[in-house]
This record gives structure tokens, C-alpha cells and sequence, in this order.
């Protein structure tokens, strides 16, 4: 196998290096150490342990098995000896990792004496009822969580956890470059709630990170925190010879990995394989299971979808020694502890330098020598690096960026933050501008609201919080079977349209199911279990628009500009492919409605002369704009630590807000995640990365590997290398454009957007109708044109008079109308002209309108009574009611209907004119309190 392998290179290991704290450890640790057998601490481990111990944020970014969580546990443990009621919270992206640090945290403790031994215990989806109670009365010393349990159990119950809250003193967040795009915005809102409600109860506690080998880990932290935080980054952890190998198959890549873990096996090197999808390691596993022979029982699959007692099992079997080798995805690349491993084989690249690292860092026990085989899939990252293995050694890993002010995001977390506590104007989470801009936003949309005094400001729900998923971005959508409606899993609303469909095939826990139901009114998505021999992929049609430009500079022969744009997304229909071979079986029409959303995101602007050139050259250059977009998508993880997923593309021969072709570039999530920000500040080595990876692909036509993509929304049509590199080589080589092209700002209009403002009305008249027959009578609120008129009163500001009518005086009452330069009512649109128009021919609808009611609606979401908001804003009320003015005309008393209805149309001009005056009107909510809504009348 020899000839696959395209590059061979040793690492040499590093020895230890030790050092002793500043301050000495008391004698209780102290004692533990050397009980421990701890004579000295690692460097990194001793610098780590100064900062925590001085109540300083610190994140230690380290390799694999280089001891960081020595550099938490030492100093909580000296902290609770100091002070028995201080506390400690430890958050985990996964319930396997807080298994194996309670595992962890118990035997160091155990080293103490028993009187004054630390208490810890897990707080997670598993923990029943009984212990939950239990531990918020009485809350151990530590709790061990992840984020979701946080953000769903915690900090919305937080006055049942003051106990814990009030003596919180450190948090210690593990595995923190998990935490970044639309999970790390998610994050970075949750931990602002969490500081919040900890400083409400008197208590500042300091973070401790834990991180893989990242480019920026305390940017990272502060983007995460809002805190300043310290990195430490040089290792003093011993590492034994490490050997590299860069393996392109000639066969299938997962064919490639059995031949090399049989190989593996026969020379019983405790392996690991690492593949990037479930598919493939059920490949793998199949195979072990058919003819691995002796082998067999010594080797498992381990991923998302085994029951938590199985992959304890695993983990515990390959921890002893038992297993001989494990297949796995993803779900291993974390600090589970599974032993020392010899071999680390992974099938494709996985995505980022500081991945690839973090693989490999789980072989070599004992500072043994050790090997990484990495196998090249298609895939465009995979190749460019088969093609240049030097650039991957030579490359520093990733930065990990995040928005922590995604708007989308922002938005739900602090209809959360003020659900859990009223916030006010000295509130921590208003000291960041952004975030106040948001909150200030939210209040005139209704979102957020304001009471009457205006010094506090409310949630308008009681508890929002199972509505926002931390890892995703859109709302959450449940999938169910449907056969016997029970839940299969959760989608973001925004994938749901492309993943999801009526018709799609959608793959959980190894099952496949086709979708037979999509409904997004109830948010719930049927799915019927079936073994089918295709796969789906959905075809889509995109627009961008620009909504605001943040920065822009000459790359080369072209402006590229960084900003927010709108993305509508149809989804048209769907390709069926045949799962063997990917051969287009069909194409299914779908009418979906379209998916709008504000993201971030950078765009390249080519000049017309270029592709009047390439046109002039006869080469096809909507082809190669567009196989620039797939090339440029799929190199720039090597920028960000991001997927290909994570980004979205659009190319256009003809942009009218640009005034020419452009390539768009954004992050695929509402609000945006940082990706193409930091992509745009390397904007030059994305373009020579994309043509070099487009030029050194030996393929003749375009492929996997350098322009095709796996999700492109027209099935890679029309697609042109040729043109591609044509364009880049020309952008390139090019002069830069002159300064006056770079630094225009004036945005064209897009579409029919821009709306003329509505003049202020000199004159206005406000009106309301009282009917002779009920809803009931007539069969239903739908035949209000059958109810008939008791009487209409309207009031006219030119005479500050009232004008009463009768049903036979109805056209008068129109003439009227016609006069008037705005006519105002509460449901006057939804009810009163559908009554009007029962007795009278006449187009009321098409008069200047304002329905309080409607634009009170659309802010809160839903309908209030005129007499809530009547006795709020103006402390009075209404005389009487519908019911009522019914019976009076039964009774005939005119004089008592129409008094009734001068009052409420009084009522409704006077919220009209204390809106428009003040900005805002009040109301009563479900708590009862007195809250603004702001109003723009």
C-alpha cells in the first residue's frame, strides 16, 4: 500500500517540564498529591492554577491528555476546604464527559479527609426527579451539567437554586472550542444570563476553559464571556514520537480504512478510526462483523444513537485494555478517557487543522511512539491537502469565531433573561451597547415590554425557554413517526425546508424514514419508516439582497465587501439519487414558501470589463462565477473553524444593487455566526487558495474535489473550470481598482422595497358601528355584512364634533369618509367595514385606515380588548358592552346605543392621541402589571 501514501513525516516528542506554584498548596492537597503520587505539577498546570487561585479567568489550551483538569480541580478543591459553602459549576458539551470527570473529581477527593471531603454530583437528563429536588435544597459542593440543563432547569428556576447561585465561585467550562458558531452565540447570550442571575444573588464567580489546540482561545473566551481571559498554551505534558502518514487511497476510502485496520489488528496496535459520517461507521462495523474473524469481539462502533449504558461499556472496555480497537464518530474526539491508544485512522479530513490534532492526540500511551493515518476522501479540503501536505504542517490551527451578538439570537435570549428577572436600567446585560440596541428594538416590535413607569422592562412570556435550541439558530421543529407519534428528533425551521420536506429522506440513529408531512403551523414534521434505495437532495432557487455595508477593500483586480445581506431561499423540488452510485433516479416539484433571513456576509464584485473579456474569449462565465462560489466555500474552512455546511452561495451575472457580477459568500444561519468576517480579513489568501485548489486538481472537467458541491441548490449546472480559473487568474493579475470604485457606499434600491413614508394626516376622523344582530343570529363572525346597523358615530376633528348614523344614512357616512385624511378604529378593518359594506355599496377599505387593533396585533402577536388598554393608558373604560347595545335595540332605546358608542369611539380617539403623543399606549398582562407597548400612529 506503499504507493498511497503521498506524505510520511515523524514528530518528535517533547519531555516534561515541571514547576511549583507561586503560593504552596495547603497540607490537604498537598497530602492528596503525593498520596497521588504527584510530586510536581506540569508547568502549564502550575501557571494555570496561580490565575484560578488569584480569582482569575483563565482558559488552558493544550493538547489531548496534557492534564488540564488538574488545572480546575486542585484550585476548587483548596477553594471548598477554605470555605465548605462555596460551590463549583462544571458544564460539558456531552453527558459521557461529565461521567468521566465526576469519575475523576471522586478519586482525587477521595484522597481527602472524609470530614471535610467535597461533594459532587450530576445534573443531566438522566437525573430523576427525586435526586433533582434533592440536590437544588441541598446542592452539593460541584454540579456537573452541560449548557441545555443550565439554560432549560437552572437559570429559569434560579430563585430554587439560590442556595447554589449565592456561593457560586467558580464555573469551569470544558471543551470551549465546541462552543463557537450559531452553538457559540447561543452560548455567549446563556453565560451572560448566568453571570447576571449569580451577581443578583451576590456572587462573581471566575471561569476556568479548557480547550483543544485552537489559534485563538482567549479571543474566543472574551467573545464568549464578555470578560477579559488569559490564555496558556505552551504545554509542559511529555509526548512521545508521533508518526504522521497522508494516505490517498486508490480504492474507496472506506476500503482503504479495513485494509489498514486489519493490518493494524495483526499487529495488535490498540486502534481508533475515525470516520466522518454514521453511514460509514456502520460500514466499517458490518464489515468487522462478517470477517474479522478472531478479532470480532475485540472491536466495537461507538456513536450518537447507542443507549448512554452501551457506550459506557465501550468506553470502560477499551479503557482496560479489553477492546483492541474502537470505530467512531466525532462523538470520541472529546477528552473521553479510553485509554492509551498506538493508532489514530481517519477516514477523510475532518474539517480543521485543530480537529485533525485533536484526533490524533488520543494515541500514544505512556509517551510511546505512535501513528496518524489520515485518509483523503474526494472532498475539496482533502485533496488540496493530499496535493500539499506541507501547508497542513505548516499552518497554525484555526481561530474559533462567533457573533456573540447575532440578532436572532440575541433576541430569544433576552425575551429569556427577562422572563427569569425584571430588568432594569443598571441590569449587567444592558452595560454592552450592543446588547441594549437589541433590547430597545425588541421594545418598540413588542417583543420586550416596558412598564408604565418605564424604569423596568418585562418578558411578554412566562417561560420561553423550551422554544430556543443552543444549537441551532431557527425556531425547532419535531419530527415524529408516523405511525406511532412518538418523537424522533428536533430540526432547526431554517434546514427543515432543504432536509425535511414532504418526500425527503431523512436518516436518525442508522433508521431511514421518508417524510410524508411537513405542517409548520403546529411545527411538527411526519416521518414513516421505510428502507428506500435512494437518498434526496432538495433544489433551490436564492436571491441576496444588501442590506448594510461594514467594510470593503481592493483585493487584487476586484472590491470585495464584507456586510449584512437578506437571503430568500425556494425551495423548487427535490432529486432522488440512487444510493449506490448517486445516479439522478428523479426530480420531484415542491411548492414551499420561501425561506427569508438576514445573515452576514462577504461578496466579491468583478468588473463588467472581465467578463466582457471572458466573453469575448468564448468562455462561459455564469459557469465559472459559479464554480469560483463552490471552490471559495469549500477551501475556506481552512480560514475558520467551520463546515462547508455552515456557508451558503450565491453567484449572479447581474446584481442591481452592485451594478454588475458578483460571487456572495454568507454564513447559512439568521444573524450570522463570524465566519465571513474573518474570511474577509483574509480575503487575499482565500482567492489564491481557491485558484490554486481549482488549478493543482487533476480532474479535466471540474469534480468533488475542486468545484463541484454536495449541496449545490441547481445540481452543479452550469459548472466550468476552465472559466473559473480564467477569472481568478485574471482578478488576481489584475491592477486594483481605483479608491472612488472601493469606497462607494450608495446603495441602490432592491426590488421594490423602498416604501414612500405616509404623510401626517392634517385632519382625522375616528369611528365605530354597533349592530342589530349578533354573530350568533347571523352564523358567525364571517357574516358580519348580515348584521345590520343600529347605529354608526363618528368623530370628526375639523369640528371636533360627533356625527351619528342610522343604517338609511350609511352613504352620507361615506361621503364623509372620502373627506377625511386618516379614519381611525379599533377592529374597524376586521369588523366595522365588513358591517358597513352589508348595508352600503361602497369600497370602505380602500379609505386611509388605522386599525388600532391590527397594529396592536402585530406587535404583541396577540388581540387585546379596547377596555384593557382604555383603563391602563387613560384610567377609564368603556359604559357597557356588545351584549348590551343588542338588548337596547330589541328595546328600541337608540338614545342608550348611541351614548354607548359616542363613548367608545371617545375611548379609542383619546389611546389614538395619547399613542401619538407619548409614543407608546399601556396595558394590563397576564401578571397583572401595567406595561407600555410602543406605538408608531
Amino acid at each position: 500500500m506503499g504507493d498511497q501514501v503521498v506524505d510520511h513525516r515523524k514528530i518528535s516528542g517533547n519531555k516534561a517540564t515541571f514547576s511549583d506554584p507561586r503560593r504552596p498548596w495547603p497540607a490537604g492537597i498537598s497530602n492528596m498529591l503525593a498520596l497521588k503520587g504527584i510530586d510536581k505539577l506540569y508547568s502549564h498546570q502550575s501557571i494555570a492554577a496561580d490565575y484560578v487561585r488569584a480569582g482569575r479567568n483563565v482558559v488552558v489550551a493544550t493538547p489531548t491528555a496534557s492534564g488540564k483538569t488538574m488545572t480546575y480541580n486542585l484550585p476548587v478543591m483548596e477553594q471548598l476546604l477554605r470555605d465548605p459553602e462555596s460551590h463549583a459549576l462544571y458544564l460539558f458539551p456531552l453527558k459521557a464527559l461529565a461521567q468521566d470527570q465526576l469519575k475523576t473529581f471522586n478519586e482525587l477527593a477521595a484522597y481527602l479527609p472524609e470530614d471535610r471531603r467535597p461533594h459532587a454530583a450530576i445534573y443531566d437528563g438522566d437525573t430523576t426527579p427525586y435526586k433533582r429536588k434533592k440536590m437544588r435544597d441541598n446542592p452539593p459542593n460541584v454540579i456537573l451539567t452541560n449548557p441545555e440543563m443550565l439554560h432549560l432547569s437552572m437559570l429559569p428556576y434560579h430563585e430554587r437554586w439560590m442556595k447554589f447561585l449565592a456561593g457560586l465561585t467558580h464555573i469551569v467550562v470544558d471543551e470551549v472550542h465546541t462552543y463557537r458558531g450559531i452553538m457559540g452565540s447561543n452560548m455567549a447570550m446563556l453565560f451572560r444570563r448566568l453571570l447576571r442571575v449569580c451577581s443578583y444573588y451576590g456572587a462573581e464567580p471566575s471561569f476556568v476553559f479548557s480547550s483543544a489546540t485552537v489559534g485563538n482561545p482567549a479571543e474566543l473566551c472574551k467573545s464568549l464571556t464578555g470578560l477579559e481571559v488569559t490564555a496558556i498554551t505552551e504545554s509542559g505534558a511529555a509526548s512521545g514520537d508521533r508518526n504522521f502518514v497522508f494516505f490517498n487511497p486508490q480504492v474507496s476510502p472506506y476500503s482503504a480504512a479495513i485494509q489498514l485496520l486489519k493490518a493494524a489488528l495483526a499487529r495488535g496496535l490498540r486502534t481508533i478510526v475515525y470516520t466522518q459520517s454514521r453511514k460509514m461507521t456502520e460500514l466499517i462495523s458490518m464489515w468487522v462483523n462478517e470477517k474479522a474473524g478472531d478479532y470480532k469481539d475485540r472491536i466495537s462502533a461507538y456513536r450518537a444513537g447507542f443507549l448512554p449504558e452501551e457506550r459506557r461499556e465501550i468506553e470502560a472496555r477499551m479503557s482496560s485494555g479489553e477492546l483492541l480497537a474502537v470505530i467512531s464518530t466525532s462523538a470520541l474526539e472529546l477528552g473521553i478517557d479510553i485509554g492509551g491508544l498506538d493508532l489514530c485512522i481517519m477516514v477523510g479530513y475532518p474539517g480543521s487543522v485543530m480537529a485533525t490534532l485533536q484526533r490524533g492526540g488520543r494515541v500514544g500511551r505512556s509517551n510511546r511512539e505512535s501513528a496518524v493515518v489520515l485518509i483523503g476522501q474526494e472532498d475539496a479540503l482533502d485533496q488540496y491537502f493530499m496535493r500539499n501536505p506541507d501547508d497542513f504542517f505548516s499552518r497554525p490551527p484555526e481561530c474559533a469565531v462567533l457573533n456573540p451578538y447575532n440578532p436572532v439570537i440575541m433576541e430569544r435570549h433576552l425575551i429569556c433573561a427577562a422572563a427569569e428577572m425584571t430588568m432594569r436600567e443598571d441590569d449587567r446585560l444592558l452595560r454592552e451597547a450592543q446588547v441594549r440596541k437589541r433590547v430597545e428594538e425588541m421594545e418598540q416590535d413588542g417583543t420586550l415590554l416596558r412598564n408604565g413607569r418605564g424604569d423596568e422592562i418585562y418578558s411578554k412570556r412566562k417561560r420561553p425557554h423550551r422554544e430556543v435550541s443552543l444549537r441551532g439558530s431557527g425556531g425547532t421543529i419535531h419530527i415524529e413517526d408516523a405511525d406511532s407519534s412518538q418523537p424522533i428528533g428536533t430540526i432547526d425551521e431554517i434546514r427543515s425546508y432543504s432536509e425535511a420536506h414532504e418526500g425527503a429522506v431523512y436518516i436518525h440513529r442508522g433508521n431511514t424514514y421518508r417524510i410524508t408531512e411537513m405542517d409548520l403551523a403546529s411545527r411538527t414534521i411526519k416521518a414513516k419508516k421505510e428502507r428506500v434505495g435512494y437518498y434526496t437532495r432538495a433544489r433551490k432557487n436564492k436571491s441576496t439582497e444588501i442590506i448594510e455595508i461594514y467594510s470593503q477593500k481592493a483585493v487584487f483586480g476586484c472590491v470585495m465587501r464584507f456586510g449584512k445581506l437578506r437571503v430568500t431561499e425556494k425551495i423548487t423540488g427535490y432529486e432522488k439519487r440512487a444510493s449506490k452510485g448517486g445516479q439522478l433516479l428523479g426530480i420531484v416539484p415542491l411548492d414551499l414558501p420561501p425561506v427569508i433571513f438576514d445573515t452576514q456576509g462577504l461578496w466579491i464584485e468583478i468588473s463588467p470589463d472581465l467578463k466582457r473579456k471572458a466573453e469575448d474569449e468564448f468562455i462561459h462565465f455564469m459557469g465559472g462565477i459559479h464554480a469560483v462560489e463552490h471552490a471559495a466555500i469549500g477551501i475556506m474552512p481552512l480560514m475558520v473553524l467551520a463546515d462547508r455546511n455552515d456557508l451558503g452561495g450565491i453567484s449572479t451575472p447581474m446584481h442591481e444593487q452592485v451594478g454588475g457580477p458578483a460571487v456572495f459568500i454568507y454564513d447559512g444561519m439568521p444573524g450570522g455566526a463570524g465566519l465571513t468576517m474573518q474570511a474577509f480579513d483574509e480575503s487575499e489568501q482565500l482567492l489564491k487558495k481557491t485558484l490554486q485548489t481549482i488549478s493543482e486538481c487533476e480532474c479535466e472537467l471540474g469534480c468533488p474535489s475542486c468545484v463541484h458541491s454536495p449541496k449545490c441548490g441547481s445540481g452543479n449546472r452550469p459548472i466550468d473550470k476552465a472559466a473559473s480559473i480564467f477569472i481568478l487568474e485574471n482578478i488576481i493579475n489584475a491592477d486594483s481598482p481605483a479608491a472612488s470604485e472601493v469606497n462607494k457606499l450608495d446603495l441602490k434600491p432592491f426590488g421594490e422595497k423602498i416604501e414612500k413614508p405616509v404623510p401626517e394626516p392634517e385632519n382625522f376622523g375616528v369611528l365605530d358601528v354597533e349592530t342589530r344582530r349578533s354573530a350568533q343570529d347571523v352564523g358567525g363572525w364571517n357574516r358580519a355584512d348580515r348584521m345590520g346597523i343600529s347605529i354608526a358615530v363618528l368623530y370628526d376633528s375639523r369640528t371636533d364634533q360627533f356625527y351619528d348614523y342610522t343604517q338609511d344614512m350609511i352613504g352620507e357616512l361615506a361621503k364623509r369618509l372620502e373627506e377625511l385624511d386618516l379614519v381611525i378604529g379599533f377592529n374597524i378593518i376586521g369588523f366595522d367595514y365588513k358591517v358597513l359594506t352589508g348595508v352600503y355599496p361602497y369600497k370602505f377599505k380602500e379609505v386611509p385606515t388605522l386599525d388600532l387593533l391590527k397594529t396592536v396585533h402585530e406587535r404583541l402577536g396577540y388581540r387585546l380588548k379596547l377596555d384593557n388598554i382604555a383603563k391602563a393608558t387613560l384610567n377609564s373604560a368603556k359604559s357597557a358592552d356588545g351584549l348590551k347595545a343588542l338588548e337596547w335595540w330589541k328595546e328600541g332605546k337608540l338614545d342608550l346605543i348611541t351614548k354607548y358608542c359616542r363613548q367608545d369611539v371617545t375611548v379609542t380617539r383619546d389611546v389614538y392621541l395619547f399613542g401619538k403623543e407619548n409614543g407608546y399606549i399601556l396595558f394590563t398582562n397576564k401578571e397583572k402589571k401595567k406595561v407600555r407597548l410602543p406605538v408608531n400612529w
